[in-house]
């Protein structure tokens, strides 16, 4: 995150001023900002604090040096200022912290090195400390910053006599600028580490728009319960002599974590990637599987390993969108299929008849067996999957011959050439899905929001080469995982009266 610092202040003789502040450096540092130390000068303090290498260095000027660094500094003159609104000494370089994590370099003085900054930074001083009613399109910046701005009685000017004090007469810490941009350099720190910028690349996809979506769902139950959470404590205190009231509470329970999809596997994958599976399961039962993955139709494992079972639902999920997955990673009781389309089970649990019989689920059975009798390893099998043999049953076995979903095809065509290797073929499933993921807004909107007859809808589907009954069972099942901002925006654009005008 690229931010700045600033500790601003209203001079009574020269008006607002910048007394310190802090920015954040990616690039090499600027000339004159923390260079080298003059003999007998070293490094004053060099600690550590939050993984930052904290170091001021400190060198003494010449008064010509302190003149060429007055010119060249964008800062006011020397003549302009006062005590009470200057912080470092003329010629002090000063503070300067090394982020060992990310090589983030932390730069305070009393003015930004940068002209650019330098007016920014005095434009936001002059308009912060110019009103007492602040807007929020006041601290707009049109160079993509955004300016927080934070108002102290001024108290600097505590005179005795015509003389102004500094911040650090006032204080009595002649630390105390050390310790600011210590304070500061953690700030921009944790600050960097909570916020993130991320470069959007035209619209955002489907899978980043749910995500988003569900982000927001769980902050907003996060934020529900801190709040009832919070009444309940108001009510204790007020209700005194009350005893024995349970106020133990969870604010989701694990099977709608695992709903959100926003659980990981613990340890490292078991499987590492579909090629992998399909080596292990052999390519008949992947493709079973496949299929019924890309179907929408319930996936069952029976294990007793748990990681295993996470592992393998991690790596079927990346087949579909992200708003089509809903996931028990594991269950001492049978759940039905309307809850999950991946359900982990143990051995022990008795899955009901009409489900071992139905064509809408597929069930992968995870037996110990000695390690002679197993199928021959693939190459990337591991010792952690060389004790296992998986049997893959379904009420409605999925012939050699069926043509099947055109993506799963191309998604085996991809898995079986060699020449691709695991992360080129991870590019080729993302793109699969996004031009599925395509046909099925445009399959959405002519049959949901248009309404259009079937006759119509036949030749559409013809037209998006989607017209074989797996493909449009496909279609129908990836309609669900649309995001709920998708087709609000379209059922908003329907209603308004340009629209209902443009379609007349």
């Amino acid at each position: 995150m690229n931010a700045i610092v600033a500790l601003c202040h209203f001079c009574e003789l020269h008006g607002p001023r910048t007394l310190f502040c802090t920015e954040v450096l990616h690039a090499p540092l600027p000339q004159g900002a923390g260079s080298g130390d003059s003999s007998g000068q070293g490094e004053q303090a060099e600690d550590e604090e939050g993984g930052i290498q904290m170091s001021s260095r400190i060198r003494s000027h010449s008064p010509a040096e302190g003149a060429s660094a007055e010119a060249s500094s964008p800062g006011p003159k020397k003549s302009d200022m006062c005590e009470g609104c200057r912080s470092l000494a003329v010629g002090h370089p000063g503070y300067i912290s090394h982020d060992k994590e990310t090589s983030i370099k932390y730069v305070s003085h009393q003015h930004p090195n940068h002209p650019q900054l330098f007016s920014i930074v005095r434009q936001a001083c002059v308009r912060s400390l110019s009103c007492e009613v602040f807007e929020a399109e006041q601290f707009g910046c049109p160079q993509r910053a955004q300016r927080m701005n934070t108002a102290f009685t001024p108290f600097l000017h505590q005179r005795n006599g015509n003389a102004a004090r500094s911040l650090t007469s006032l204080t009595s810490d002649d630390n105390l600028w050390a310790c600011l941009h210590t304070s500061f350099a953690w700030l921009l720190k944790a600050c960097g580490s909570r916020l993130t910028e991320k470069l959007l690349e035209g619209a955002p996809t489907e899978d980043t728009l749910v995500q988003m979506e569900k982000l927001a769902d769980l902050e907003e139950e996060s934020e529900s319960w801190d709040n009832s959470e919070a009444e309940e404590e108001k009510t204790l205190v007020f209700s005194e002599g009350t005893e024995g009231q349970e106020r133990t509470k969870c604010p989701t329970d694990l099977s709608s974590l695992s709903d959100c999809g926003s659980w990981q596997p613990r340890k490292l994958p078991v499987f590492k990637s579909l090629r992998h599976m399909r080596q292990v399961l052999g390519a008949p039962s992947f493709r079973m599987l496949a299929w019924h993955v890309l179907m929408g139709n319930q996936v069952i494992w029976k294990s007793r390993d748990v990681d295993l079972v996470q592992s393998a639902f991690e790596v079927l999920r990346t087949m579909l969108p992200v708003g089509c997955v809903r996931i028990i990673p594991y269950s001492n009781q049978y759940e039905e299929a309307y809850r999950c389309n991946f359900l982990g089970l143990s051995p022990q649990v008795q899955i009901p008849s009409h489900v071992l019989s139905s064509e809408f689920a597929v069930i992968v059975e995870v037996h110990t067996v000695p390690r002679s009798s197993l199928y021959p390893v693939g190459p990337e099998d591991d010792q952690s999957l060389s004790k296992y043999e998986f049997v893959v049953t379904s009420g409605s076995p999925v012939s050699a011959d069926r043509v099947g979903p055109t993506i799963l095809n191309k998604i085996e065509a991809a898995l079986t050439n060699q020449n691709l290797s695991v992360d080129v073929v991870d590019q080729c499933l993302i793109c699969l899905k996004e031009e599925w993921m395509n046909k099925v807004k445009v399959l959405f909107k002519f049959t949901k929001v248009d309404s259009r007859p079937k006759e119509d809808t036949q030749k559409l589907l013809s037209i998006l080469g989607a017209s074989e009954e797996d493909n449009v069972k496909l279609l129908k099942f990836w309609m669900t995982g649309l995001s709920k901002t998708y087709k609000s925006h379209l059922m908003s654009t329907v209603r308004s009266p340009t629209a209902s005008e443009s379609r007349n």
